[in-house]
C-alpha cells in the first residue's frame, strides 16, 4: 500500500529591519497590549506600516471597542496596497511566554493550507522569539492521506534581527513536526519493523557521522522478556530493539544521557482487551513516547550539544492473537527479574522494564530517561497541559521544569509514594506490574514505583505523557491527534549541559 505525504511544513526565516520591503508580503502581524485603553506597540515597523499603507492603525483600532488585547484575540483589518491584503493586530496579553505562544498559535492558524507570505512582529523580545516562533509554526500542522489535497503552505517572517532565535525554533518545530507525523501514521502502514526503518532513514538523512543506529530482532533480543511478552502477540514482523546514538568525537567523556521510549505501534490492550471499543480509536498513538526520543536525539546533530545520547525505542504491537501473553503469566525480564502479568493492557510498563534494566546494566548512564503514554491516571490528575513526573532528584526536576516552561512542555513532578510499593507484591514472581494488591487509587504512582524497581541506583526521570502526549481537539498548536510531546522539553534540557 503506497501514501503519500506531502510536505507541508511553513518555511520560516528572520527578515531584518534593513533590505525591508513590505510590497513582497501579503499580510502582516502586529502586536496589541491590554490596559486601561488597549493600544499598538510602537515601533519603527509600525511606522513604516503606517507610512507604507497610508492606513492609521490606531483608528482601526478604536473601531472595535469590545477588543481587550487578551492572548489570541485578533483584528482583521483588509488593505489593499500592492501584494498586501491584510493586516493582522494581535492581542499578546502580558507578552508572557504562554501569552505569546496562545497569539502565534491563533494567529498561525490564520494562514493554514494558504500560500500566503506573512510578516511578524509580535515581540522584540529575544527570550520568548523562539518559543512564540515554534507555535507559529506548530499551528499550521496537518496530516492527511488524502487522494487529493493542495501543497500550500505559507511562509513566515520573523521582524528583527533574530536569525538565532528563528533558527533554533526552526530545529524544534520540525523535530516536533516529524514526531507528529510519525504519531499520526495509521497502524495498518506502522508497525515495529516500520519504526525501525523511519528511525534508519531520519539518521541517513540528517548526513551527520555523530549519529548512528542499530536495530534488534529475533534472537537478539531472546534476554528481553517484556519485549517480548506482548511484542509476540503481533509475530509478523514482531518486535524491534532500537538504538539511536548521538556520540560526537571526544564525548566519552561528557555526560551520558539514555532516553527510552515507548514504542506500542498499536495497542488493543491484548487478552485483556480494551473496553469500550471506541478507546482504540486513538491507540497508534500509543508509540508517542518513543517519536518523541527518536524525534529530539536526530535534532541534536544540528544544536550540538556537549553530552553523549543513547536512545532506546521498546517497538511493539501488543495484539490480540494466538500468541498473546495472558493474565497470570510469569516472564522474565533482562537482568532476570520475574514479574506476574495481570493485565495485558499494562503493557507499556513492560516493556520499559527491560529498556531501564538493560540501559542499567550495559549503558553506565549518567541521567535515565523514560517517556511514555502510560498511563490514564495521570491523565485524571494533571488533565492535558502537564505531563507527570517522577525522579527523586529535585535537581533534575527543577531543570526539567523550567525548560518546559521556556518551550511549552509543561511538567509537573508527582511524589514517588514508597508506602504504596506493598502493592508489587507478587506470590509467584518479584513483583507484579499492576500493583493490583491495595486500592490506592493512584495509578500513574504505583506504574512509576514499578518502573523504578529497574533503574538501579541511576538518576531517573520517568514521564507519563498519557495526558500530554494527545489532544483530544483541534485547537491551539495542536490538531486532534499526537502533539509530539516532549520533543521541545528534550531538546531544550539537553541542550542546557
Amino acid at each position: 500500500m503506497s501514501h503519500k505525504l506531502l510536505d507541508l511544513y511553513p518555511k520560516i526565516s528572520s527578515q531584518s529591519e534593513k533590505n525591508l520591503d513590505l510590497s513582497k508580503f501579503t499580510a502582516l502581524a502586529l502586536p496589541v497590549i491590554p490596559g486601561d485603553k488597549v493600544e499598538l506597540v510602537k515601533s519603527k515597523l509600525l511606522k513604516e506600516i503606517t507610512e507604507f499603507t497610508k492606513l492609521n492603525l490606531n483608528i482601526e483600532l478604536a473601531n472595535w471597542p469590545d477588543f481587550t488585547a487578551k492572548p489570541g484575540e485578533i483584528i482583521e483589518v483588509p488593505i489593499s496596497a500592492g501584494s498586501l491584503t491584510r493586516i493582522y493586530l494581535v492581542g499578546i496579553g502580558d507578552e508572557g511566554f504562554d501569552d505569546l505562544r496562545k497569539a502565534s498559535s491563533a494567529l498561525g492558524r490564520k494562514f493554514k493550507s494558504t500560500n500566503s507570505k506573512v510578516l511578524v512582529n509580535l515581540t522584540n523580545k529575544k527570550e520568548l522569539i523562539t518559543s512564540s516562533t515554534i507555535s507559529l509554526l506548530l499551528s499550521n500542522y496537518l496530516y492527511s492521506l488524502k487522494s487529493e489535497q493542495k501543497n500550500d503552505k505559507p511562509s513566515f517572517a520573523i521582524y528583527g534581527n533574530f536569525e538565532q532565535e528563528v533558527e533554533r525554533a526552526d530545529v524544534l518545530a520540525s523535530a516536533v513536526w516529524k514526531a507528529r507525523d510519525l504519531v499520526h501514521t495509521p497502524s495498518n502502514i506502522k508497525n515495529p519493523d516500520w519504526l525501525a526503518k523511519q528511525a534508519a532513514s531520519m539518521v541517513s538523512n540528517a548526513k551527520n557521522s555523530d549519529l548512528s543506529i542499530s536495530v534488534k530482532s529475533g534472537r537478539a533480543i531472546k534476554d528481553f522478556g517484556g519485549l517480548l511478552a506482548v511484542g509476540n502477540s503481533s509475530p509478523t514482523p514482531g518486535p524491534r530493539l532500537i538504538q539511536v546514538s548521538y556520540a560526537p568525537k571526544g564525548s566519552s567523556n561528557w555526560p551520558h544521557v539514555v532516553l527510552i521510549g515507548k514504542g506500542i505501534t498499536f495497542d488493543t490492550g491484548g487478552v485483556s482487551l480494551k473496553r469500550p471499543y471506541e478507546s482504540m480509536i486513538g491507540m497508534k498513538s500509543d508509540m508517542a513516547g518513543a517519536a518523541a526520543v527518536l524525534c529530539a536525539t536526530v535534532a541534536l546533530a544540528r544544536t550540538k550539544p556537549k553530552v553523549r545520547v543513547t536512545t532506546l525505542l521498546m517497538a511493539a504491537e501488543n495484539a490480540l492473537s494466538g500468541t498473546s501473553q495472558r493474565p497470570s503469566d510469569v516472564i522474565k525480564h533482562f537482568g532476570g527479574t520475574t514479574v506476574e502479568v495481570i493485565n495485558t493492557d499494562a503493557e507499556g510498563r513492560l516493556v520499559l522494564a527491560d529498556g531501564l534494566a538493560y540501559a542499567d546494566s550495559e549503558l553506565d548512564p549518567d541521567y535515565l530517561i523514560d517517556l511514555a503514554t502510560l498511563t490514564g491516571a495521570a491523565t485524571l490528575g494533571l488533565g492535558r497541559q502537564h505531563a507527570a513526573m517522577y525522579t527523586r532528584n529535585t535537581t533534575v526536576a527543577k531543570k526539567l521544569a523550567e525548560a518546559g516552561n521556556r518551550v511549552g512542555d509543561r511538567v509537573w513532578q508527582m511524589p514517588l509514594v514508597d508506602d504504596y510499593s506493598v502493592a508489587l507484591a507478587s506470590d509467584v514472581a518479584d513483583f507484579n506490574h499492576t500493583a493490583d494488591k491495595f486500592d490506592f487509587s493512584a495509578g500513574s504512582v504505583t506504574a512509576a514505583l514499578f518502573l523504578e524497581k529497574f533503574v538501579g541506583d541511576r538518576t531517573w526521570v520517568h514521564l507519563d505523557i498519557a495526558g500530554t502526549g494527545r489532544s483530544e481537539v483541534d485547537a491551539g498548536e495542536n490538531i486532534k491527534g499526537g502533539t509530539g510531546y516532549g520533543v521541545r522539553l528534550l531538546i531544550e534540557w539537553l541542550d542546557s549541559f
